[in-house]
C-alpha cells in the first residue's frame, strides 16, 4: 500500500520534471530566469510603452484641440425650415422670397 502512493509520487515529481525541460536545481531555476526576462523585454515592457505612449498622445491631442484659440464652436442653434432649403441662417432665404 505504501509503495502506491509512493509510486503515484515519484511519477507526477517525473512529469513535472521532465515538463520543464528536464533540468534540476540550479540550472533549472536559472534557465526560467533567462527565459522571464527575455520574456519580459521581448514582449511585456515593449507593450506597456506603446500603451502609454498612445495615452500620452491622446491627452495632448486633446489638451491642444481644446485650447485652440481658432477652433469652431456653434455658438446659435439653426432655426427649423420647412422648405426645401433646409435651415436658416440670418436672413439670407427671406432675399429669396422677395425675388419670388
Amino acid at each position: 500500500m505504501t509503495s502506491n502512493w509512493k509510486r503515484t509520487v515519484g511519477n507526477v515529481r517525473s512529469f513535472i520534471g521532465n515538463s520543464m525541460g528536464g533540468l534540476r536545481g540550479g540550472s533549472n531555476l536559472a534557465s526560467w530566469v533567462v527565459a522571464g526576462t527575455l520574456a519580459y523585454f521581448l514582449w511585456v515592457k515593449p507593450s506597456q510603452e506603446l500603451k502609454r505612449e498612445q495615452q500620452e498622445r491622446a491627452a495632448l491631442a486633446a489638451l491642444a484641440e481644446a485650447s485652440n484659440p481658432n477652433r469652431y464652436i456653434e455658438k446659435r442653434k439653426p432655426i427649423p425650415d420647412p422648405q426645401e432649403t433646409g435651415l436658416i441662417y440670418g436672413n439670407k432665404n427671406r432675399n429669396r422670397k422677395s425675388d419670388e
